[in-house]
């Protein structure tokens, strides 16, 4: 697919948003994605990296590597997702420490506006996608109401919850960010990103990569396969995740990062209390750019 600079820019911007999800406990960088419409070419595009594109590479082969796994589109979206991470981590934590209904009503907008438009991507209802959009909904819900556990801190263990992450993070409505949370391992992992410890962050990064390898051959084939069952699946996830995404929540314990500042770990969800129409003029926000970004997308189709 030839591409243009403003091509590569847009993409760019995707992975910013993707990026930006990530961060944030209970919404998928795979749910953006989706709105964005790479979903199809990002799970193909990772797919492709295996023992046969490796062998070019290891060949010095690189033109070829790179064009095989579409390599210009896989650059641009990782440097924005990475630059998201990097440069939004502080002000993403601050934003849900400080002003939480707000970050969660955009979401919940945005998550909502999701579903349903990914919904209609199921080309026929029957028996099959009706199970498979409950037991998605069913299981997302179950993972959102989960107590968190406590784990080691070792690298092995940052290791394995790095390939568990990146499997939630690429699923729409299953968030990446949240699993790391009933892993014990958000604010350890959140920590390492902004002090910059190297070693947490490249382990955690290796994990990633290979458990992104593997599962989006997994993915990719159920998408190949099964598309309308596996996508009724995915919208039952995000619709099964705005248990998680609920603007308004009561704190029932909390947790106290290495700098001292208190964060909530397992919340409820309570009837509105506050911030009602700030929170619904966000909500309608989220919902309407992802209405204007699927207008966009069948218009440039």
């Amino acid at each position: 697919m030839k591409r243009t600079i403003k091509d590569y820019a847009m993409i760019t911007l995707k992975g910013v948003a993707m990026g930006a999800a990530d961060v944030v406990p209970g919404v998928s960088g795979g749910t953006i994605a989706f709105i964005a419409g790479i979903y199809q070419e990002l799970i193909d595009s990772i797919k492709s990296i295996d023992l046969k594109t490796l062998k070019l590479l290891f060949s010095f082969k690189i033109a070829t590597f790179w064009k095989a796994v579409n390599g210009n589109f896989l650059l641009f979206l990782v440097l924005g997702i990475a630059f998201s991470i990097f440069s939004l981590a502080k002000i993403t934590t601050w934003l849900l420490v400080e002003h939480p209904v707000l970050v969660w009503a955009f979401f919940f907008g945005l998550v909502l506006a999701s579903t349903w438009f990914v919904l209609k991507d199921v080309g026929k209802w029957n028996w099959k996608t009706v199970a498979g959009f409950i037991l998605g909904a069913g299981a997302a819900y179950c993972i959102t109401v989960a107590v968190p556990m406590h784990t080691p801190e070792a690298l092995p263990f940052t290791f394995l919850c790095g390939a568990i992450a990146i499997c939630a993070m690429i699923l729409p409505g299953i968030s990446g960010s949240f699993i790391l949370v009933l892993m014990d391992k958000y604010f350890y992992v959140m920590e390492a990103v902004k002090e910059l410890k190297i070693s947490i962050i490249l382990t955690f990064a290796s994990g990633a990569a290979i458990g992104l390898i593997c599962f989006s051959r997994i993915l990719s084939f159920l998408l190949r396969k099964y598309h309308d069952i596996t996508i009724a699946v995915l919208s039952g996830f995000m619709l099964g995740s705005l248990n998680k995404v609920w603007p308004w929540k009561e704190t029932v314990t909390t947790f106290t990062d290495s700098h001292g500042v208190v964060h909530p770990l397992i919340e409820s969800n309570i009837l509105p209390d506050k911030q009602l129409w700030e929170a619904t003029a966000l909500a309608v926000l989220g919902f309407t750019i992802v209405y204007v970004l699927e207008k966009l997308s069948r218009k440039k189709k």
